[in-house]
């Protein structure tokens, strides 16, 4: 492989993670603010707050895995290899 492709693609690599974290980090952080706010405001939703909550948290995590996979491929099976 090419020098320059390889170390475009560790950088891209690092890009697709770094982007892919921070993003949902800061959801997680603002959504779990909000329903400990919500539950705080009115106890008795809180079974329902939080199933909303674990259900929305796992959607943004799978965010993350989608960046971590692009990652992979591009430092393991790298398409712009020749």
């Amino acid at each position: 492989m090419d020098p320059i492709v390889q170390a475009a693609s560790v950088l891209a690599a690092a890009l697709a993670i770094g982007l892919a974290a921070i993003g949902p980090g800061i959801g997680q952080g603002n959504a779990a603010g909000q329903a400990v706010e919500g539950i705080a405001r009115q106890p008795e939703a809180e079974g329902k707050i939080r199933g909303t909550l674990l259900l929305t948290l796992a959607f943004m995590e799978s965010l993350t895995i989608y960046g971590l996979v692009i990652a992979l491929v591009l430092l393991f099976a790298n398409p712009f290899a020749s």
